[in-house]
């Protein structure tokens, strides 16, 4: 019997948003899993409607079976041509976006695309005075490390693998459509302890509050006096966040309780919890 091919997975990256930087990692995290082949097409840090169309037409040639855009607010007119061009290839398409793409779910819905819309992935601190390189690169490893922690990418692997094994087995892809709150966020966190699952409640809250400081400072306020202190105010709180975050999983290694969910060659994804075990047999 012939093996299968693997699934094509295309990923446009517009800009920056927490979710993103790892996202193609999160879907194969030993560089071994034999059912799927990504590539991964980014028009940086910008996200103009003509570089969004760029790198949608460059991932043509892979002939993708799966698209995933990630983007800040998806609303914008970037993101919203890339997904016009991506509906041309005529396959199932997920956005993974930040809280102010919500405005734009029901052209999602209408477009026909499925979604991601995470709250707790809040806005950077954008300001020249304040925001360097290396503000930016602390900023995004604190988010990351809110987001793993609290069960959000957890939830976008159940949710784009689930996608991908529709498509091994020949079946219609349901588009998933999700504002991934608290609640949905650490449903998918897998705390056994009530003082950790609290902690990462905390942390996915704070983090989405950032938003508020950064917003004010980067869009409603014009003096540079009001809107530097706003913007490191936001990214304190994300620092705080992922020290809560951290906190959390620290009580679960304590209780040797930790979820752990590897791929397995096949694609399938196993749970354990106990460090020194193996994973249980393929079911």
């Amino acid at each position: 019997m012939s093996q299968q091919a693997p699934v094509k997975v295309g990923i446009i990256k517009l800009g920056c948003i927490g979710c993103a930087p790892l996202l193609e990692y999160l879907l194969d995290e030993r560089a071994d899993r034999n059912d799927i082949s990504v590539r991964v097409v980014s028009s940086g840090a910008k996200m103009t409607p003509q570089e969004a169309e760029e790198v949608v037409k460059m991932l043509e040639p892979f002939k993708p079976q799966l698209i995933i855009i990630a983007s800040p607010n998806a609303a914008l007119p970037g993101p919203t041509r890339a997904r016009e061009v991506a509906k041309l290839l005529n396959v199932p398409t997920l956005i993974i976006s930040d809280a102010p793409a919500r405005k734009a779910v029901s052209k999602f819905e209408e477009g026909g695309f499925g979604y991601i819309i995470v709250e707790a992935d809040s806005m950077i601190g954008a300001r020249r005075e304040f925001l360097d390189p290396t503000e930016m690169a602390l900023f995004n490893a604190d988010i990351i490390r809110v987001l793993a922690i609290t069960g959000v990418f957890n939830l976008i692997v159940k949710t784009i693998d689930d996608m991908i094994a529709s498509i091994k087995k020949g079946e219609e892809v349901k588009l998933p459509r999700l504002i991934v709150t608290k609640e949905i966020a650490l449903e998918n966190a897998g705390f056994s302890n009530p003082y950790a699952y609290v902690k990462a409640m905390a942390a996915f809250e704070a983090a989405r509050k950032v938003s508020d400081l950064t917003t004010e400072g980067c869009f409603k306020v014009q003096e540079w006096e009001k809107y530097i202190p706003l913007v490191a105010a936001g990214h304190e709180l994300m620092r705080y966040a992922a020290k809560l975050s951290d906190e959390a999983r620290e009580i679960e290694k304590g209780l040797d309780q930790v979820m752990r969910m590897p791929h397995r060659a096949s694609g399938e994804l196993s749970v354990k919890r106990k460090l020194i075990e193996k994973l249980p047999p393929k079911a």
